[in-house]
């Protein structure tokens, strides 16, 4: 139990909210928290569900994505250790406006709306905490649709591209590690219609394809792309 108190406060002191709490409010916040653990792929909720809680990861890494009509996902954020989501719902007490799911093992801290709602009461810098996290994310879904409405699949796909590449062995070109799959859910394509454009950047060295991996030969024409 100690060493649960222990792994909890040491992820709090982590994040937004723990630092704006008085002492008293600090230790109460501990005490609420849950630590609940979820293995890779596991669904940690659904869109639809009732929302009855704020999250923050731990560790390991989380996905925030809404399903279609006909079966596929589109990838709305992926969350790494310090982020916390969940908060629309908290606040609100409505259903749950996306599906998250780990993308690896992920310890989470759950806490329960009531106990945020009464933390929030004449708390003005943690109220505006909260806000400036729900205006990030309207932000980066202003900049989403921008994205579909502005660009075509090719320019969206070339944007997450260069986005999403990591350096790679001893200084090489730029690799990115998703799969086709994830990348058609990021810019809301189809597979297919990914893997084709894909093909012709590779025919064209814009890129290469190998052991799962894309690794970014052009950049510049890439960005070209763009436009």
């Amino acid at each position: 139990m100690l060493e649960s108190r222990q792994q909890i406060e040491s992820a709090l002191r982590g994040s937004f909210i723990f630092p704006l709490l008085a002492p008293a409010d600090q230790d109460r916040f501990i005490g609420s928290a849950l630590l609940q653990s979820w293995a890779a792929e596991e669904s940690i909720f659904l869109m639809g569900d009732a929302g009855t809680s704020m999250m923050l990861v731990q560790a390991g890494e989380v996905r925030i994505s809404r399903p279609s009509p006909g079966g596929r996902m589109m990838i709305l954020n992926e969350l790494k250790p310090g982020a916390v989501f969940g908060e629309i719902a908290l606040l609100d007490g409505g259903e749950r406006s996306a599906d998250a799911t780990a993308i690896t093992n992920c310890k989470l801290l759950v806490f329960e709306r009531r106990v945020f709602v009464t933390l929030l009461e004449n708390n003005w810098p943690l109220a505006e905490a909260l806000l400036r996290l729900i205006c990030g994310r309207l932000r980066n879904a202003d900049e989403r649709v921008a994205d579909l409405a502005f660009f075509d699949l090719p320019g969206r796909l070339a944007k997450e591209l260069l986005a999403r590449a990591r350096s790679g062995p001893s200084g090489g070109p730029a690799r990115v590690a998703d799969t086709q799959s994830i990348l058609a859910a990021l810019v809301g394509g189809s597979r297919e219609t990914v893997n084709r454009c894909l093909r012709n950047w590779q025919k064209g060295g814009l890129i290469a394809i190998a052991d799962g991996r894309i690794t970014l030969l052009d950049p510049t024409g890439l960005a070209r792309i763009i436009g």
